[in-house]
């Protein structure tokens, strides 16, 4: 029981934080454009439309790690073949 007087007033104050984060997020545009953040998000630092694809880059390409790479140069082979 003696619990009680420190966890009910701790348990206010928490939800009484957690309402002035949400409130704090709201204000500061947070949940203003969710579709623009998720796809810049996924897409990167470059800046592409939802309906615009871009194309991916090629083997020879200094932005790709050795896996990547050899993504690249098996999709271009494969191309090739065609």
């Amino acid at each position: 029981m003696d619990s009680l007087y420190l966890l009910l007033p701790l348990s206010v104050l928490l939800v009484l934080a957690l309402i002035g984060l949400f409130a704090w997020a709201l204000h500061g545009g947070q949940f203003d454009d969710l579709e623009r953040e998720g796809w810049r998000v996924l897409e990167g630092t470059e800046a592409v439309s939802p309906g615009e694809a871009r194309p991916l880059p090629d083997a020879d390409s200094a932005e790709l790690d050795p896996a990547q790479a050899q993504q690249a140069r098996s999709r271009e082979n494969k191309s090739d073949d065609r």
